[in-house]
């Protein structure tokens, strides 16, 4: 094993020892702040987890215990039930000390390393002895004395003057000589006490502390209480970062980091000898890694040199002067490195050193001349077919379930089984900007699986879309995707608009193809305000539908008077928001109307739809049936029909939860 890595009885995994600052949540002790010279976890099952020193190095064992002397308390990782700490009342949520024997003592972590002394005769900060409060405050009843916030847990008190101190608060000194600002004392001050002037954002970590922070007045100094009790180094020295010492520059100063070449305000480490200036953020930067907006590793290096314009991921300027990941595959792409080391965008793990997965990802193998072994149907073989040969109006391919029409598809020699020539070349695995974890195409859910996870459902939830289907998904942790939204990427060149489309994730904003208000994933314009939902991304440009008998296209929108009727539901529809047309007849349509719920289901299967057995059939009856929930003729081109003991059709999602819910009611 690696010298570097330890086995530590907090983790499951080996830790190593990290040289990066990080604001980030202790595994340990749950606390959220900057954490530096901690450690890390390099597993992929477990990444992107830091500790601080003294948590991971938390002891597996405490013999006398001050408030449990009479048995040994031994460390868990894991809950076995759920319990609160017996010091500090707070949940324990993975890390803490219990009983060895019977007893239901538990404390989290920080109380086991460091409890909490009963009395604390000169507290730091009041001038009369403080006494533990276990026993939780009822809301708004206890105020701290010092960041005047009340407090839900346990506290200290002075029983002299009746005032309250949270435990962390306790023992902040009023006064403090800080290392990064030798010239003049620092003091305690309440954040809304603060002038308007005054510097309220801690000048090391560039946090906005939400009640106290330490401060000088003279020189409009301020720092937060995580930096005041564990201060950065002054000087560090780190070779795969820089070759010579470097040392921190504690003062607002407007800086280019030669580590990510992006701007920087504040406290920088820089190189006396070079001049070489640098992020702390971007001290010990992983070397190798991979990200989710791109399908190849990506690898650091100092000087980025030409070639580059545009970060992959931020699409901002990129200077060649200047650090960043770059793409030894594709020569243009390369990204800023604070951008490639987002949570959002790493998966965490660091692979320097690691050998390349040379896992096959194909889907299928070639066995002829146009001739394949496809992953989804091994049983038999797959011919490529370009001509419009042996396809009935009904052909779907199995992937993405849509209607073939003319496309290149692969026929199965043998049975009904197609595939888009597209869809058929779909990797097993890929990477997409939904999760960092890579994604895994599933042909269909697993059979011998029995659960009620909806992953292994028959018919499963688009998460990104909204769409039902029985087609193959993307599965990576909870995340499931149809093929659609899985084969897409940066950027989106889309008919409807005439820019670029890329991803981004927002909160209230409409689709300006439907109107509908999203809060996830769009597809967005960087040179306009131009926002697509991914199911509108998603509509077929051509469909055909039995209102028409001509074929229908997608229009994205026109600025016109008047008013336009949908023919199938009869209602108003606005011209401005996207619809289906027939340049021959003038026929419009919603797009709702068009495709209905239920578009994206295959044809003659028989699935449990909402907990209730149907058979997706297509509505091709001379007359349409009405639907047994709200009795209305079914409109959409695929409809369910209820299977025994039950009779019956379902025109909607809707209605397809009414009947369910009905069928529940009545058993």
């Amino acid at each position: 094993m690696d010298p570097s890595l330890k086995i530590l009885p907090t983790h499951r995994y080996p830790l190593t020892i990290s040289s990066r600052f990080v604001n980030d949540s202790c595994k340990g002790c749950n606390v959220i702040g900057p954490i530096y010279g901690g450690y890390r976890c390099n597993e992929p099952s477990s990444t992107g987890l830091f500790f601080h020193k003294e948590c991971a190095e938390a002891p597996s064992e405490i013999l006398n215990h001050p408030s449990h002397p009479q048995h040994p308390l031994k460390l868990h990782t894991s809950l076995r039930k759920p319990s609160k700490c017996y010091l500090c009342g707070k949940s324990l949520f993975a890390f803490g000390y219990h009983c060895s024997s019977k007893c239901d003592f538990a404390v989290d972590l920080t109380c086991g390393i460091n409890p909490f002394p009963v009395t604390i005769e000169h507290p730091k900060s009041h001038h009369h002895p403080v006494f533990f409060l276990k026993e939780p405050a009822k809301p708004g009843s206890r105020r701290c004395g010092i960041c005047k916030g009340y407090n839900g847990g346990c506290s200290y008190a002075c029983l002299e003057c009746k005032v309250n101190f949270h435990v962390e608060c306790v023992n902040l000194f009023q006064e403090v000589n800080h290392p990064s600002h030798p010239q003049h004392p620092l003091e305690l001050l309440l954040y809304e006490s603060l002038n308007s002037d005054a510097e309220k954002t801690c000048l090391l970590c560039g946090e906005r502390p939400n009640k106290v922070l330490y401060r000088c007045s003279i020189c409009n100094f301020s720092v937060c209480r995580f930096c005041t009790k564990d201060p950065p180094p002054l000087a560090i020295e780190h070779h795969k970062t820089h070759e010579h010492r470097l040392v921190l520059l504690s003062r607002q100063i407007s800086f280019e980091c030669n580590a990510c070449g992006m701007q920087g305000d504040r406290s920088p480490y820089m190189c006396i000898q070079c001049g070489f200036v640098v992020h702390r953020t971007c001290i010990d930067l992983p070397r190798v890694i991979n990200i989710n907006r791109h399908d190849h590793r990506i690898s650091l290096t100092h000087h980025l040199g030409v070639g580059y314009s545009k970060c992959g991921i931020c699409r901002k300027d990129m200077s060649q002067y200047y650090g960043a990941y770059s793409c030894a595959i594709c020569p243009n792409y390369a990204a800023h490195s604070l951008c490639a080391t987002r949570n959002d965008v790493w998966d965490g793990v660091e692979l320097e050193g690691t050998p390349e997965d040379n896992e096959d990802i194909a889907p299928f193998k070639v066995v002829g001349d146009n001739l394949i072994k496809h992953f989804s149907h091994e049983e038999h073989n797959l011919r490529l077919n370009k001509d419009n040969i042996n396809r009935d109006e009904g052909s779907r391919c199995e992937a993405c379930v849509l209607p073939v029409y003319s496309d290149p598809v692969y026929n199965c020699e043998e049975c009904r089984f197609i595939l888009h020539e597209k869809c058929a070349n779909l990797p097993k695995k890929k990477r997409l900007v939904f999760n960092t974890k890579p994604f895994t195409l599933w042909s269909r859910p697993p059979r011998t699986f029995h659960s009620k996870d909806f992953r292994f459902h028959d018919v499963f939830h688009c998460k990104a879309c909204r769409v039902k289907s029985t087609g193959f998904r993307y599965v990576s942790d909870w995340w499931v995707l149809d093929v659609r939204c899985g084969s897409r990427s940066e950027p989106v060149i889309h008919d409807g608009h005439k820019h670029p489309l890329y991803y981004e994730r927002k909160n209230n904003h409409c689709c300006d193809a439907c109107y509908t208000e999203i809060d996830g994933y769009l597809l967005c314009c960087d040179t306009c305000d131009f926002d697509l939902d991914l199911h509108c991304t998603d509509l077929p440009k051509v469909v055909k539908h039995s209102c028409d008998d001509h074929p229908l296209s997608l229009c994205y929108g026109e600025n016109a008077n008047g008013k336009y009727w949908c023919d199938i539901c009869e209602a108003e529809t606005y011209p401005s928001k996207w619809f289906y047309t027939c340049s021959d007849c003038g026929v419009t349509a919603h797009t709702t109307c068009v495709l209905g719920d239920f578009s994206r289901l295959m044809p003659g299967h028989i699935i449990n739809y909402n907990k209730v057995r149907v058979e997706v059939v297509p509505n091709d009856h001379s007359s349409r049936p009405f639907c047994a929930s709200c009795h209305s003729r079914c409109r959409a081109p695929i409809i369910l029909k209820l299977c025994d003991p039950y009779s019956g059709y379902i025109c909607s999602d809707a209605c397809a939860m009414s009947i369910s819910t009905a069928m529940r009611t009545t058993i």
